[in-house]
């Protein structure tokens, strides 16, 4: 039998509503003990607008009839669509022996080496968090750190309407430009760029894969 310090349950759930995730998110996060293993889902959310603990309604310019949610995450405001693949983090950050800032540096980079294997070249900055391909943005991070542990995580765009981010000034930043897999190479799919990602970052952390598949 694994220790919990050496896998990441890995679960794709497929499409999901925004707020009876992020309430599984909490409920999932206040009831863990020091051996609940930490776990990454893989999911897709319907068109919805997510603003940061801290997001500024003003960035908010236009969003029509895609409804806008206050969240408990880090970061400003952000589109969630069918397309975008989903990557919310649920670990122990004392057990994994990382800090936050060490923890967002890691989500980046496994979503660089992601991208290089498909002979895309992308990078963080140092004053925004993300990952950015020629000055658009490509990735999107805000954790949500509650007794040592994460949640929420990233949202990466693979092959999505990208017209919604127009309505919003993306992550804080005006005229912000966004970008996809799709727009970058042919045949962007999010089921094994789903899988990939989840590669990348559990090497990353020096973690084995236990992957669970959730029935709809």
């Amino acid at each position: 039998m694994m220790d919990t310090c050496e896998t990441l349950t890995v679960r794709r759930l497929g499409l999901r509503d925004y707020e009876p995730t992020w309430q599984a998110m909490q409920s999932f996060t206040d009831g863990r003990g020091s051996d609940t293993a930490d776990e990454l889902w893989l999911l897709e959310h319907p068109p919805v607008y997510t603003l940061g603990k801290a997001g500024l309604p003003e960035h908010v310019l236009d969003p029509g009839n895609i409804p806008v949610l206050q969240t408990d995450r880090g970061g400003q405001v952000t589109y969630h669509g069918p397309g975008q693949l989903i990557a919310y983090l649920l670990l122990d950050l004392q057990r994994a022996g990382i800090g936050i800032k060490r923890l967002v540096h890691l989500l980046e980079q496994s979503v660089v080496d992601l991208l290089a294997g498909y002979g895309i070249e992308s990078s963080a900055r140092a004053d925004a968090p993300g990952v950015y391909v020629k000055g658009a943005k490509i990735a999107a991070i805000g954790l949500r750190v509650r007794r040592g542990c994460t949640f929420h995580g990233l949202a990466l765009n693979v092959d999505m309407d990208l017209e919604p981010f127009t309505r919003i000034n993306p992550c804080g930043y005006r005229g912000l430009a966004v970008t996809e897999i799709a727009h970058l190479v042919a045949h962007a799919r999010i089921g094994p760029i789903g899988i990939g990602l989840a590669e990348q970052f559990a090497g990353l952390l020096d973690r084995r894969i236990v992957l669970v598949q959730i029935p709809k």
